[in-house]
């Protein structure tokens, strides 16, 4: 199901794009996650109550800043996706583990109307980046949204590409760790064309906020199953589907 745009109407090179990163406390991170951003696109860092002088940082690299009082990695993408005025709206990761130059391929496919949100799959570089705990939650939960969307998706991380309007048409409404596969469920619900890309996964600048232990990943793997169990299209709870 193609999703009908604006962008439609406009040539590649008309065509803006944005790159959402929520931020907390990665002043460190920030200066190699700048660079990356590919020539043209435009950087949106939501500061979502950092005490290290981030927001100053980015600013200065030149990144447009919103900030975020409300605490959560849903919270601070939302607002970045609603303080966002580009056609193409990509989100990334600001702890140097994902590379913003990889989404490239992601917005090429968006912009060529070959699908409607792009996901990347993340791809260890070295041990220790992706801790076994974290992967573990994160394929059970692949395996769960294969049941209620059909999709056959093998990671849901926060690498991504979309239409902004149709992002925000979604309704999303998860604050926290549950946000990523909300988009993913709403936009299956919705039949949009979901693809999937490798990308390599770096060891993390700094400490996870998330899934650096095993109870930050058993409460995302509990917001995310939340999600799963939201009402499907035809009034079926998903969790069953």
């Amino acid at each position: 199901m193609k999703i009908p745009s604006d962008t439609d109407e406009k040539s590649p090179d008309e065509v803006s794009v944005e790159v959402v990163l929520p931020c907390l406390d990665e002043a460190e991170a920030l200066p190699w996650v700048m660079e990356r951003i590919p020539p043209g696109w435009r950087a949106l860092v939501v500061d979502n109550g950092s005490t290290d002088g981030s927001a100053d940082i980015a600013r200065g690299l030149g990144a447009r800043v919103v900030h975020e009082a409300q605490r959560g990695f849903g919270a601070a993408c939302h607002a970045g996706l609603t303080a966002a005025t580009a056609d193409v709206v990509c989100f990334c990761d600001c702890d140097a583990s994902l590379d913003p130059a990889d989404l490239v391929p992601f917005v090429d496919r968006i912009m060529a109307d070959e699908a409607d949100l792009v996901l990347g799959r993340r791809r260890p570089q070295a041990r220790g980046a992706w801790p076994a705990h974290a992967r573990a939650g994160n394929l059970a939960l692949a395996r769960l949204l294969r049941r209620r969307t059909g999709l056959r998706l093998h990671d849901l991380g926060p690498l991504r590409a979309a239409r902004r309007e149709p992002l925000l048409g979604l309704g999303l409404t998860d604050r926290r760790s549950g946000y990523p596969l909300q988009m993913v469920v709403r936009a299956a619900d919705a039949g949009w064309r979901v693809a999937e890309y490798d990308v390599p996964y770096l060891p993390r600048t700094g400490t996870s906020k998330v899934t650096g232990t095993w109870r930050g990943t058993w409460q995302a793997v509990r917001d995310m199953s939340r999600v799963l169990a939201e009402t499907g299209p035809c009034g079926v709870e998903g969790s069953s589907a």
